[in-house]
């Protein structure tokens, strides 16, 4: 077998074999991987795998312009571990949340010393955002895009950010799942002579 065909049939062995489940798969950081609008400092901790063949990102990022993500989903092993069960966003003073897609309010008010808000988006998936302040009340309907609070400062010790989690049923997955196409690249192999 010709080096480059082999070379090729390697490359394409890890995606050809993965068998992705109904969630965010994780797993080892990717080295130097950035997202445009991205500082190169903040680099992602998760691989690009994505909840299923053919998922596609269907939802909206939370705030505008498309933010930085200052901290990446870092589930722990098992679920009473520590762990980052969300991302952490880079928002501006006085930065209005809005809905990544249409749901039902399910949650307002304060965990611990934090405003947060949970939307119910139907399927068993609920967002959680804090620290927002909200003059939303349980049972109200939102559509996607729609203004949801004010992000405030509360969250990171040493910038402003906005904690964003998503569950599927009782598990946390990846919210930029719903947002980016993290599904793997995949390399075909060069044209050879005929």
């Amino acid at each position: 077998m010709r080096p480059s065909v082999l070379l090729a049939a390697l490359l394409l062995l890890p995606a050809s074999v993965a068998s992705p489940g109904p969630a965010f798969q994780y797993g080892s950081p990717v080295a130097g991987q950035s997202f445009p609008g991205q500082s190169a400092a903040v680099q992602p901790e998760w691989t690009t795998a994505a909840a299923g063949v053919g998922a596609r990102p269907s939802w909206q990022w939370p705030l505008a312009p498309r933010p930085r993500v200052l901290r990446s989903f870092d589930p722990p092993p098992k679920p009473w571990l520590s762990g980052h069960r969300g991302v952490d966003l880079d928002f501006a003073a006085g930065t209005q949340v809005v809905s990544p897609a249409a749901g039902t309010v399910s949650f307002v008010g304060v965990v611990v010393d934090r405003p947060v808000i949970t939307i119910d988006h139907g399927g068993g998936l609920r967002s959680s955002f804090e620290p927002v302040d909200s003059p939303l009340v349980a049972g109200s309907a939102v559509a996607a895009g729609q203004v949801i609070g004010t992000a405030v400062p509360g969250h990171c010790p040493a910038a402003q950010c906005l904690h964003w989690g998503v569950r599927e049923g009782e598990v946390y997955v990846n919210p930029l799942q719903f947002v980016l196409d993290l599904r793997p690249s995949i390399l075909l192999p060069l044209p050879g002579p005929p």
